[in-house]
């Protein structure tokens, strides 16, 4: 079954850096003990311009994981698969 990749995009304020900085440190640890992976990257001209990445082995996993994580991602059914090449 090929994997499964959601993305969500943030602005942060640098007010609220130190806040975001947490909800993504107990996102990493739920994703990571869900049997997923979460990577984040702020673009290098736009600091406080975040996008996050959640991925899963599979479509299932990806989906429990996302409906019991500690903060929402808004919209966790916008989900995309690997194309197989």
């Amino acid at each position: 079954m090929p994997k499964a990749l959601t993305i969500q995009r943030s602005t942060v304020p640098s007010s609220d850096r130190a806040n975001y900085a947490k909800r993504l440190k107990a996102l990493r640890s739920h994703y990571s003990a869900a049997n997923c992976r979460f990577w984040v990257f702020e673009e290098s001209s736009l600091p406080g311009a975040f996008i996050e990445f959640t991925e899963a082995d599979d479509p299932e996993t990806l989906t429990i994981a996302h409906a019991n994580a500690p903060h929402k991602t808004l919209d966790p059914s916008r989900m995309y698969q690997e194309v197989e090449l």
